[in-house]
């Protein structure tokens, strides 16, 4: 007689232990985000320790960002092909050890150097937590709760990015924003082994070398001729070489994609209107935030002369407005759909560009803080409409690539946002950086207006089961 043994399926993780899991990745990305906008209040300071222009300045937080942009996706694939929590350690691990070397740097080249390192590992937690996240939550509404809580958080320490800069280059000047990562460090890899599970997707993808060269070198000649254009001439023949080799360099990745079976960005999902529009609105929601916080930085520490502090302690509206929002988004989100946050984005975003467009020397500075709260505010709305948006289009399996192509639209959005800032006020004194910062103003508030246009182009879907 045959008998046939069945095992129980494991059984699915307990409630405690799946916000575990979402704690625990929460704090990494904590670091990530952090990291992103820390720097931009330490800029000045950077500058007179090291003796270096505005312009040089870019490099030290766009090295950062064209790297994470540039590596998302493939740490991405990666994870779910090597396994998640080991991708994730690792990225823990170099972020670490490369946050020690910002802070022993002896010069700008060394300090860039290492940022660029410091977006390598960065590039193996922002995707590799959001798959983590979604895995670990089976329930479609629980997902939608938790990736709020997840846009929460990180939007949060984007925002608290400078708050926490300014408060320690006050009290131990501006090494003290790299050495601060190494306990945190150290803590959330204790905390990953404890209580992270691994996971795979079910289907291995190749990994996509030419495609991701021609991905890295597409991101790095943009953002160079962003950062070095004003300096340059956009009419140069070294900026009409670095065009011809944007357009070359774009060609060749669209061309390499449409013929691989596994692609490293499979060009086809741009074909659904709901894909396509989170990634824009992704872009353009940190090319809002990313100018507002240099743009700020620069304004008050060098024409108002706030201290890198103070200049902080002024953005805690715009952190205020983002952790309280966030959560509140990601509800809305399961509820109702996306398109409702952002409405509410949009609107808000445009509004707080809108109260600098005629920025002067002597700006109340109520009127500061409550464009940078209303910025604030828009920027919590919008990210878990645009991530979960984004990840609901996917299976869960590719829930790495999908965060992964998310988080690129963001870092693309971070670095444009700072180089287009920092092109505005590059070589202007400290008189002439109110007006000079204007057209910036008006760009956030342009950002605000597209989410509108993303919003009216969101069809309200039911979140989707896996």
């Amino acid at each position: 007689m045959l008998t046939t043994s069945l095992a129980a399926p494991p059984s699915p993780p307990s409630a405690r232990r799946r916000w575990t899991v979402l704690a625990v990745c929460a704090l990494s990305m904590f670091l990530v985000g952090v990291d992103t906008t820390i720097v931009n209040v330490g800029l000045p300071e950077i500058g007179h320790g090291l003796d270096v222009g505005t312009r040089d300045l870019e490099w030290v937080v766009n090295a950062y960002t064209v790297v994470l942009a540039g590596l998302l996706i493939v740490s991405g694939a990666l994870a779910d092909r090597f396994g998640r929590r080991r991708v994730f350690r690792c990225g823990l691990i170099v972020f670490g050890l490369a946050s020690l070397a910002c802070a022993l740097a002896p010069s700008l080249g060394a300090l860039v150097a290492a940022r660029a390192v410091q977006g390598v590992g960065a590039s193996m937690l922002s995707p590799v937590a959001l798959a983590i996240v979604v895995n670990a939550m089976p329930d479609p509404r629980e997902r939608a709760r938790a990736i709020g809580v997840w846009a929460s958080v990180f939007g949060l320490s984007m925002a608290a990015g400078p708050v926490t800069g300014g408060a320690l280059i006050a009290a131990f000047g501006w090494r003290s924003v790299f050495w601060i990562n190494a306990p945190v460090v150290v803590t959330a890899l204790v905390l990953v082994a404890v209580f992270v599970p691994e996971s795979r997707a079910e289907r291995v993808r190749r990994v996509d070398l030419p495609g991701q060269v021609l991905l890295t070198v597409v991101l790095g000649l943009f953002v160079g001729v962003l950062i070095e254009g004003p300096g340059i001439g956009w009419l140069s023949p070294a900026a009409l070489t670095g065009y011809a080799l944007i357009a070359a360099a774009t060609a060749g990745f669209v061309l390499v994609e449409l013929r691989r079976d596994d692609p490293l960005m499979d060009l086809g999902l741009f074909r659904r209107p709901a894909f396509a529009t989170a990634v824009l609105g992704a872009v353009a929601v940190f090319v809002a935030l990313n100018t507002s916080l240099l743009l700020n930085t620069l304004y008050l520490q060098h024409a108002r002369g706030w201290t890198p502090l103070a200049s902080g302690a002024a953005t805690l509206p715009m952190a205020l407005g983002a952790a309280l929002c966030a959560p509140w988004s990601g509800a809305l989100v399961g509820r109702l759909g996306p398109r409702r946050p952002l409405i509410l984005a949009g609107a808000f975003t445009a509004a707080g560009g809108l109260c600098l467009v005629h920025l002067g020397q002597d700006t109340s500075v109520p009127l500061i803080l409550l464009a940078h709260l209303l910025i604030g505010v828009g920027f919590g709305f919008a990210n878990a409409p645009l991530t979960n948006t984004a990840v609901s289009g996917l299976p869960r399996s590719r829930s790495g690539v999908a965060g992964a192509i998310t988080s690129t639209a963001r870092q693309v959005g971070a670095a444009v946002g700072i180089a287009v800032a920092g092109g505005l006020v590059a070589g202007v004194g400290p008189t002439g950086l109110a007006a000079a910062s204007r057209p910036g103003w008006l760009l956030v508030a342009a950002c605000g207006l597209f989410l509108l246009v993303v919003a009216r182009a969101a069809r309200r879907t039911a979140v989707e089961t896996a």
